[in-house]
């Protein structure tokens, strides 16, 4: 199994975390938790599906995915390779017209956010390469030509930035206040340019900081209080929902 990480040309680097190639020669099934930006798939070989309520949906080799406030489980083919696009907090708005919260939860064909024919080429550039460098270069040409000249909502900016610094544990009251502009307006902004509302976001970055302390020595007792949970009712709820599992078990196959 594959699972390397490419970093963007300069261009990209304040739309694109990163690429991640993967390949896989085992057919399997894994869950994929919340994460705080879109991503983009380009399966090069091999198919990919969704599994809900028991039932397979096959993906399209070119699609997107949304954020999301849970767990998706998916399924790859034997012999699968993916390249991943994964998206800074505000990069989606900078390639597409389709707000942002418009994909919230879904899995989508890339057809449906670009034109049929750059995906198309896309797909037969990627089929002629032969390395993951000129692979990456394929997709890193594609978002280059979707790239538009909009400048980033500072305000959005900033409220992604606080949300951080505070993983996640902030009230949105405050960072209504911190930021001064009154709720409807904000939220109507950070979702179109995040995917979610800011409250929702918030609870997704404070997920994956605790994730982060789950493989350390901390109990979840600290680590639910850390974290600003008001009990350890709540903080066992908001873990099963991004994980499918309890804080414990989880932890147990670390």
């Amino acid at each position: 199994m594959k699972f390397d990480k490419y970093y963007p040309i300069e261009r990209l680097k304040p739309y694109i975390k990163y690429f991640v190639v993967s390949e896989n020669e085992a057919e399997s099934q894994y869950k994929v938790f919340p994460s705080s930006g879109l991503v983009i798939g380009f399966q090069y070989k091999g198919q990919l599906a969704t599994i809900n309520n028991n039932t397979e949906n096959k993906l399209t080799s070119a699609g997107i995915t949304g954020i999301s406030d849970s767990y998706k489980i998916f399924k790859n083919s034997a012999d699968i390779g993916t390249i991943l696009v994964c998206f800074t907090e505000i990069g989606f708005t900078h390639f597409a017209t389709n707000p942002a919260n418009e994909l919230f939860n879904l899995s989508l064909s890339l057809e449906d956010i670009f034109h049929k024919n750059s995906i198309k080429e896309v797909e037969e550039n990627l089929t002629i390469a032969t390395t993951d460098k000129q692979r990456i270069r394929v997709i890193e040409q594609f978002l280059i030509s979707q790239l538009k000249d909009i400048q980033a909502d500072r305000l959005i900016v900033e409220a992604v930035k606080i949300i951080y610094q505070t993983n996640g544990a902030i009230r949105i009251k405050e960072l209504h206040e911190q930021l001064g502009i009154s709720q409807s307006p904000f939220e109507k902004r950070f979702r179109k340019v995040v995917g979610t509302t800011p409250k929702k976001f918030a609870s997704i970055v404070r997920f994956n900081k605790i994730l982060d302390n789950l493989s350390n020595t901390k109990s979840l007792t600290e680590i639910c209080y850390e974290n600003n949970f008001f009990d350890q009712s709540h903080f066992i709820k908001d873990f099963k929902q991004f994980t499918g599992d309890t804080p414990e078990n989880f932890k147990r196959f670390l």
